[in-house]
């Protein structure tokens, strides 16, 4: 079975694209495909860091460790290496537009869009909130990498 290699983004990659990594990692290992999965940041304020501590604590409220992934800024590159691009929402896509070299194989799209009747929704992000927004969020990248999954096999 081919690798299929996907690179979640959102604005600092230490809250919703960790998370949404995770549960893409869970579900794919699950379902028994063969993936690479990565996150990154269109900005560079959290380079090197690990996850914020409340994404931590909600992955592993769902078994998952992510203590160890760390935060690092979208490159061109990515576009070449990744077959999918998934921006959390419509903020990110344009920062992830701008970057977007227009010969990558990268198939660009924002997460929630592969979930049936949640096209066009932005994921939300919980950074200025409390844990609810985490657990929030959780179920969003959740349904998002069922949806991905899907699609995948």
């Amino acid at each position: 079975m081919a690798t299929h290699r996907i690179l979640f983004v959102c604005l600092g990659n230490i809250c919703r694209s960790p998370l949404a990594e995770a549960a893409f990692r869970h579900a794919a290992t699950e379902a028994g495909l063969d993936i690479e999965a990565d996150s990154a940041g269109t900005a560079d304020y959290h380079v090197g860091e690990p996850p914020d501590p409340r994404s931590i604590a909600e992955a592993a409220r769902h078994g998952i460790e992510i203590g160890h992934y760390r935060g690092r800024q979208l490159v061109v590159d990515d576009f070449h290496r990744f077959d999918w691009i998934l921006g959390m929402d419509t903020s990110n896509m344009a920062n992830i537009a701008r970057l977007d070299p227009g010969n990558g194989k990268a198939r660009v799209e924002m997460l929630l869009d592969l979930v049936p009747g949640r096209e066009g929704a932005d994921l939300a992000d919980p950074w200025y909130g409390d844990e609810d927004g985490f657990r929030d969020t959780w179920e969003d990248v959740s349904a998002g990498a069922a949806a991905l999954v899907k699609l995948l096999r």
